[in-house]
């Protein structure tokens, strides 16, 4: 093919767009405005309703009558009638205004009206069997309009390919792509179980460790947890050789309760174990102070009334939750120092 044939199917592909374009484009100004004037009844009005002037109404109702080749309305001095094809284009039209009228007032509902709608909710395994999936039963007590699909899962969320609306997640937050909102401080303490503490003791020091029986986790991913420490106010990381690994936070915690070794992990988990004298702390003055459990969404601006009250419902009762861990056995600071 030539140049100039190349050339010229370009140019007449672009002119049968732009021909497309500025067709639509007064089509859909024409029939708005020709709508309007069937709604109010007359061009001043419908002029008023749309917030333009009258002649931009007629002009509108013209160029839609000349692309259709018909005459939508009598008019005269005092009165505006539809004529038969005007009429009929109406009724061909209305269903499809309607529908668009519906959705904007769907749109409104979702920001203003009655909560409604499906909530796709993603949590790290143990937090949201332990912490979300509780709660969620008085949430839809509450809002018996919102679907709720929740989905528990430790590897990092994809917002957009998993269709998330909102995340719980655990640490630090170092997206800036979401709106991290802290729900607690996610506090991590190592623990034993009195049986394994009067038979082996409890370390004294972070060096201590290496004379212990340690249950790690492992990551989806297939990492290992680091421990972390807080020294002189600096982030310390141990990998301690484990006496067993699990990929479940509940297994490593059931092999502590059993006495099988000691572990780092976190409030939610152990705080009702500390405080029933199940577990007993160890080096908590370590304990690292910079992390935090948070609920985690893409945008503030134009969220749905759907995600609007989950996050505060879920805001309110987990801190409601007595999961902090530092504060569940009096004195435990003094006893792991000691």
């Amino acid at each position: 093919m030539s140049h100039a044939r190349s050339m010229s199917l370009t140019s007449l592909a672009r002119d049968r767009s732009d021909a497309l374009a500025s067709s639509f484009a007064t089509t859909y100004a024409g029939v708005v405005a020709f709508i309007a004037v069937v709604h109010e009844g007359s061009f001043a009005r419908a002029a008023e309703r749309l917030g333009i002037g009258r002649s931009a109404v007629s002009r509108s109702v013209q160029k839609l009558e000349t692309q259709l080749d018909t005459r939508l309305f009598l008019r005269t001095t005092r009165s505006t009638t539809l004529t038969a094809e005007g009429e009929l284009f109406y009724e061909n039209c209305r269903p499809g205004v309607d529908r668009i009228v519906q959705s904007v007032e769907e749109m409104r509902e979702l920001r203003s009206g009655t909560p409604r709608g499906q909530l796709r909710i993603s949590a790290t395994v143990g937090f949201g069997r332990k912490v979300v999936a509780p709660l969620l039963r008085g949430f839809h007590a509450q809002f018996p309009d919102i679907g709720l699909d929740l989905m528990l899962d430790d590897r990092a969320t994809d917002f957009i390919s998993d269709r998330i609306d909102v995340a719980f997640r655990n640490g630090r937050m170092d997206d800036s792509q979401v709106v991290a909102k802290q729900l607690i401080p996610m506090q991590m303490l190592l623990c034993a179980s009195p049986e394994y503490a009067r038979t082996h003791g409890l370390p004294d020091s972070i060096d201590a460790l290496a004379g212990h029986a340690c249950i790690n986790f492992r990551f989806a991913s297939g990492r290992v947890f680091e421990w972390e420490f807080k020294v002189d106010g600096a982030i310390r990381k141990v990998q301690p050789k484990g006496a067993q690994c699990f990929n479940d936070a509940d297994l490593v915690l059931q092999s502590v309760l059993d006495g099988e070794g000691i572990a780092q992990m976190a409030g939610y988990q152990i705080c009702e174990h500390l405080r029933a004298g199940r577990l007993v702390p160890c080096l908590a003055h370590y304990a690292p102070d910079d992390r935090g459990h948070y609920l985690c969404y893409l945008s503030r601006h134009h969220l749905p009334l759907r995600i609007r009250v989950f996050v505060d419902y879920m805001t309110q009762h987990v801190r409601q939750l007595d999961l902090h861990c530092l504060s569940a056995v009096p004195g435990a600071q003094l006893r792991s120092a000691a």
